[in-house]
């Protein structure tokens, strides 16, 4: 990395390149160049979720004393540098960089406690419950019911786009506990089991072909009221807790390595060399403000969470653009007529990445909340 100048910082990137080189296993390497998406199958993400933990590096953002490795920030961007320079797959983040850092913002010791060693190890994973079918962006308008009997909560309703809630066991979810005063004052933060008697999950195919979306109903789904993060009606700011750790990020260490293998490819076209080259200094530019956020410096974390979401996703769909524009060109193929796996899945990865700029809060979204941080 071209920022790095301090002598101990390079020997910590050394470190990581070496381990990544041989630790990381081929075929976890060959099925994640394959991915046509950010979320990767468990099959793929928790055999190298399971190698980083007993390293001890599953979880580069958590504190020590949840189980973390304890790096600066720095590190971590090392980190996830290094990790995308050497094709390792994706990790899923609704546990490890999502609800994780709420339970522990949020949870109390014993949550903690039962949680927190789950994640790490990949015992539990995760899919999120916030969408719902009238209630997309404006998380205020949902209406899936949660009203409490006794010790329990009683669920019913639905949400929707819910990924990977065909292979999750947990769900953190957005509920509904009381209808009274201001719409988005009566939401609860629930952590709720799959396994529960009344949950259905029912796919939604994406028009890349990916099984990768869910719609989940709950018919008198009844969940312990002790299930609950935070205060009863005080979900939403434990959703905008979470949300600056979905929004907010490391977008321009992943695409500059993918960046870097679509340009390494023979492509004799000068407009799209430029168009590369182009994309090439913004995401330097993108480095640039990810590395200022990780110092907090010029604005809130809200701030730079909306601003990097905005940025990163709309960097991606327009590097997923020039691939399939690239896959079109004759220059790239090799005498067997085999594509790369970088071009061989650009046109499903392009069709699967027009959800970026949409979900955590759709990009439109995002430019009000800049918008209003800024000039109030």
């Amino acid at each position: 990395m071209d920022i790095l100048t301090d002598p101990a910082l390079m020997a910590f990137r050394d470190e990581v390149r070496a381990i990544l080189a041989t630790a990381l296993p081929d075929d976890l390497r060959r099925a994640a160049s394959r991915a046509t998406s950010v979320f990767m199958d468990p099959a793929v993400s928790l055999p190298w979720q399971s190698i980083l933990h007993a390293r001890g590096w599953a979880a580069p953002d958590w504190p020590a004393e949840f189980g973390g490795p304890g790096w600066s920030e720095i590190e971590r961007y090392i980190f996830a540098a290094e990790s995308a320079r050497a094709g390792a797959p994706n990790l899923a983040p609704m546990g490890l960089k999502m609800v994780a850092p709420v339970i522990m913002h949020y949870g109390s010791a014993e949550q903690r406690a039962h949680y927190l060693p789950r994640i790490l190890s990949g015992e539990d994973y995760w899919c999120q419950g916030f969408s719902e079918p009238g209630a997309g962006s404006d998380l205020a308008a949902l209406q899936l019911r949660a009203v409490p009997d006794g010790n329990d909560y009683v669920l019913n309703g639905s949400k929707i786009w819910t990924t990977h809630a065909h292979f999750a066991n947990r769900m953190f979810a957005l509920v509904r506990t009381s209808s009274e005063g201001k719409p988005q004052a009566g939401i609860s933060f629930l952590l709720l089991d799959m396994s529960i008697p009344g949950i259905t999950v029912e796919p939604i195919r994406t028009l890349a072909g990916d099984h990768e979306f869910n719609q989940v109903f709950f018919d008198e789904v009844r969940v312990p009221q002790a299930n609950r993060l935070g205060g009863e009606n005080e979900g939403r700011s434990v959703a905008k807790h979470l949300l600056t750790f979905e929004r907010g990020g490391k977008y321009a260490p992943g695409l500059m390595a993918r960046l870097a293998r679509l340009r390494a490819q023979p492509i004799a076209d000068p407009v799209l060399r430029a168009q590369l080259d182009r994309e090439a200094i913004g995401l330097q530019a993108l480095q640039a403000l990810e590395l200022k956020a990780m110092r907090g410096v010029g604005g809130s974390a809200a701030l730079y969470a909306s601003a990097l979401k905005i940025l990163g996703t709309e960097s991606a769909q327009r590097i997923d653009t020039l691939a399939c524009d690239i896959a079109g060109h004759a220059a790239w193929a090799d005498a067997a007529g085999q594509a790369p796996a970088e071009l061989a899945v650009a046109v499903p990865r392009y069709l699967n990445d027009r959800a970026a700029s949409i979900y955590a809060g759709s990009n439109e979204i995002q430019r009000d909340l800049i918008a209003r941080l800024m000039l109030g």
